[in-house]
């Protein structure tokens, strides 16, 4: 390594709308910790030889967002059981000067409903609107907390199928028409889908069709109260952001990088959610 400064990052394209280097250089600041943490643009035929040259450059890893999540995933040497079921890496760090891609999505997302709606594991089955990347990492967090009936409702049905060969027993695949059906007997309802974005609008599912005892969240936390999560709330049902799946997805990291494990705290929500406007 280049030198000993302690050095991270995020990298993506296009990379400047992200809120990481605010929540990791509140953390910096926290625990006077001489480092860095910068947002990197990276275009994805530039991204094998900025891997390539990490090490050199002196970074101690630093976090993958889109577009190049499954790219790291089969570049790095080595990954953890998470990037493996997910199939793709958000975190890299270096071991022996090894390269390795984790993924801290699945805990993210957990440790969100945790803090927010103890208990949410036993509040099964669960309904997934989408069947991208976030709902694998979504799915993996269900299976690992011990929930037996996940139900992934995608327009495409062919993409929720594969999913449930990804992950087996007790996930199953569902086209749109099927979601009011679902959400009458589920305990669960988490949107994985851009809709309700700013810009993007729109229901994805009715709430009203949930028992009294749900728990709806939201992985969109811009806006932070999403079209459904006000449908749920004026419903009476418990909600949760998706900002909190951001926060709690940069701890693991940030221990990696920097050797200390820091708090997700009522203060850092404020600086994020002071921050939370559209950017182009």
């Amino acid at each position: 390594m280049a030198d000993a400064t302690k050095k991270a990052f995020v990298t993506g394209h296009p990379i400047k709308h992200s809120r990481s280097p605010k929540i990791h250089g509140h953390w910096l600041a926290k625990h006077g910790i001489d480092g860095s943490y910068e947002a990197i643009d990276v275009a994805p035929q530039d991204f094998p030889e900025f891997l390539a040259t990490l090490w050199k450059n002196g970074y101690r890893g630093g976090n993958v967002t889109i577009p190049h999540k499954e790219a790291a995933f089969a570049q790095v040497a080595r990954r953890d059981d998470a990037a493996e079921q997910i199939g793709a890496v958000n975190t890299l760090w270096f071991e022996d000067s090894i390269l390795w891609g984790g993924n801290t999505d699945a805990h993210g997302f957990a440790a969100n409903l945790d803090d927010h709606a103890p208990g949410w594991a036993t509040n099964g089955p669960a309904v997934v609107l989408g069947a991208g990347g976030a709902s694998r990492a979504i799915i993996h967090a269900l299976k690992q907390r011990g929930v037996g009936d996940i139900r992934i409702v995608n327009r495409t049905l062919a993409r929720a199928r594969e999913l449930c060969d990804r992950f087996g027993a007790g996930v199953t695949a569902h086209g749109p028409e099927a979601t009011n059906e679902l959400l009458t007997g589920a305990g669960l309802l988490i949107n994985a889908t851009a809709l309700g974005m700013y810009g993007n609008e729109g229901l994805s599912a009715d709430p009203s069709r949930l028992p009294d005892q749900a728990i709806v969240t939201d992985i969109v936390y811009v806006p932070l109260e999403t079209p459904l999560l006000a449908a749920a709330r004026a419903r009476g049902l418990r909600t949760v952001d998706g900002l909190g799946m951001l926060l709690h997805q940069a701890v693991p990291g940030f221990e990696r990088w920097f050797g200390i494990r820091p708090q997700v705290t009522a203060e850092l929500r404020a600086i994020i959610v002071a921050d939370l406007v559209p950017k182009a």
